[in-house]
């Protein structure tokens, strides 16, 4: 049995579609561009590359996009003054602090001071708050490309059994609330779980999230499993190159499972489509155009 390959490209490029026609009907009726204010601290290589191809994105669906790039070494009250002056910008809409963030500054504080209703990401805490009560306007980004890959595809969650691999801020935990709010019984594992290929093998569908190269192998799958990949790894090839891989063993796995996401062109190209939608979706709200 070969599975059936669930590009998250294809889904992305039509979610990208209907927003940029709803931006250009936005502008059409005399409304202001959409805009996303990107904070990045330091010169992190993976950043500096997510934050280029996320003020592309913008640039092609017709959203403004503002780019704030501080030293490594900013102090907390500097970068802190500067989410404030933005909060306080009616023409910023969405504000994203591009993580990770150098070690003297904490994260969870940084983001707590952006304004929930600009909080592109669904990390402040009012927002992961809404999210677990099912009343959040927008939705942390990787685990909505999900979701939305899942319902592109027709695979139902609900009285599924789903296992998570991973239980970051990011990933884990918001995709728990978003399958259990759609009825899926859901199991969130990590290092510290007992027989944890046992448990994943009770998984309908199963999601690595470890950051791991390759670590899922086949001992962790049910047959007919459905298996989407979050993670993105470089390692070495066979012939001293570097190649990309998620954190499933994708050909072992390919052979066991009905479906699964690809590394690359899965999961990954629908964060940012999430991003261009929760930018709409903050927009909306900050013009009175979503309750």
């Amino acid at each position: 049995m070969s599975a059936q390959l669930l590009s998250g490209k294809e889904v992305a490029r039509e979610f990208r579609r209907r927003v940029r026609t709803q931006v250009r009907e936005l502008v059409g009726k005399g409304m202001p561009r959409p805009n996303l204010t990107v904070i990045q601290v330091g010169d992190d290589s993976a950043s500096t590359v997510y934050v280029r191809s996320k003020v592309r994105t913008c640039e092609k669906l017709g959203i403004d996009s503002a780019m704030h790039k501080l030293e490594e070494s900013v102090p907390r009250g500097e970068l802190v003054e500067l989410i404030h002056s933005l909060n306080a910008d009616t023409g910023v809409n969405g504000i994203l602090v591009q993580l990770p963030l150098p070690s003297h500054l904490n994260a969870a504080e940084i983001i707590s001071e952006v304004d929930p209703a600009r909080d592109v990401d669904c990390l402040h805490p009012a927002n992961v708050g809404r999210l677990w009560l099912g009343d959040s306007y927008v939705t942390p980004c990787t685990p909505q490309g999900i979701i939305e890959i899942l319902a592109h595809y027709g695979i139902e969650l609900k009285g599924k059994r789903a296992v998570i691999i991973g239980r970051s801020n990011i990933v884990g935990k918001p995709l728990a609330a978003l399958m259990l709010a759609r009825h899926a019984t859901v199991t969130l594992c990590h290092s510290r779980t007992v027989d944890l290929p046992g448990v994943a093998r009770e998984a309908d569908v199963l999601v690595a999230a470890v950051g791991k190269p390759e670590m899922i192998t086949a001992d962790y799958v049910k047959d007919g499993a459905v298996v989407i990949d979050v993670g993105v790894n470089r390692k070495t090839g066979a012939e001293g190159e570097k190649v990309l891989v998620g954190d499933v063993d994708f050909a072992a796995v390919e052979e066991k499972a009905s479906a699964i996401t690809p590394v690359p062109g899965g999961v990954g190209p629908m964060t940012i489509a999430m991003l261009m939608v929760n930018t709409l979706r903050c927009y909306e709200y900050q013009h009175g155009l979503r309750v």
